[in-house]
């Protein structure tokens, strides 16, 4: 295994303590639905809410976004709702949210316009950016930090979070709003010139070098042939770390050699410690650490 750090300003220091917040199992976790109205009103969304209930400060929020090709998935699958639970244990208030499934019955392959598969990304973005606003104008009631606000995402999810991050023009959230950090489970973006070093922030890129679906360095979706109306040109986790990398941003980027798509799920299950480590010190405790991993 390979494993770099490049600490930019701040030197961390890992703590020895135990029951250490945000890193340790410390609370019991209770689990409440809630419903926000899409841009067209008549339609209606839920996300899942797991509060840490012992906690008497505001809480970071995680808002996971889950994947399925814009197809299916769920917000409350399996690994979905114990992923939360772990995370809203250590403290963490955590929002699971559905969204539009806009390729239900339509596909996301070579076949599908190049159009509808931007829509896919910007019409999620926007369910998101909807539910956050939802939470933000209830603040109080989720007893959550607005400047502490994270998005995790995997395969269809963490392209969402990353598009919604890096590339959508947001007119739903207020004025200045911006994220915390970034969790990104094999995602990918349209273009990393959008990458500035104004909308920077804390990225964490897991990824496979042989994912033939969401590319890990630079090619087209689903590798589709130019002639193809799918074709759209992606930039993976290793174009997007380079460019963190080169405007002297945070990122951490774990590189799994010769890893499938299926490493857009399986981070939630092998490499928690490794997400709560992004969590507490590059955007709880700001450390601004570049680092690059491979297994």
């Amino acid at each position: 295994m390979k494993y770099i750090v490049s600490f930019l300003f701040i030197f961390c220091f890992k703590l020895s303590y135990s029951q250490v917040l945000y890193l340790d199992k410390t609370f019991s976790v209770s689990k409440k639905t809630y419903t926000y109205k899409t841009v067209d009103s008549k339609k209606k969304l839920k996300f899942d809410f797991y509060k840490p209930t012992e906690a008497k400060n505001e809480s970071p929020l995680l808002i996971y976004v889950h994947g399925g090709g814009f197809s299916g998935g769920k917000r409350n699958s399996k690994n979905a709702v114990r992923f939360a639970k772990q995370m809203a244990e250590r403290g963490y208030a955590v929002a699971s949210v559905s969204y539009r499934l806009t390729m239900r019955n339509v596909g996301f392959g070579c076949s599908t316009k190049y159009s509808d598969k931007i829509n896919a990304f910007n019409s999620a973005s926007e369910d998101i950016s909807l539910a956050i606003k939802y939470i933000l104008k209830n603040k109080r009631r989720f007893n959550i930090s607005s400047n502490k606000i994270i998005l995790i995402g995997t395969s269809a999810g963490a392209e969402t979070v990353l598009n919604l991050v890096y590339v959508y023009n947001n007119k739903i959230l207020p004025k200045g709003f911006k994220f915390a950090g970034v969790v990104s489970m094999a995602g990918a973006v349209t273009s990393v010139k959008k990458i500035t070093s104004k909308n920077a922030i804390p990225t964490q890129l897991f990824h496979g070098t042989s994912d033939k679906l969401v590319p890990y360095d630079i090619a087209s979706h689903h590798y589709c042939s130019k002639k193809s109306n799918g074709y759209l040109l992606l930039y993976g986790s290793k174009p997007i770390a380079n460019k963190l990398k080169k405007l002297g941003k945070p990122f951490y980027l774990y590189t799994v050699k010769k890893g499938d798509h299926s490493w857009s799920i399986r981070p939630m299950i092998y490499s928690k410690p490794e997400i709560l480590d992004f969590l507490y010190y590059d955007v709880l405790e700001q450390c601004e650490r570049q680092i690059e991993t491979v297994i």
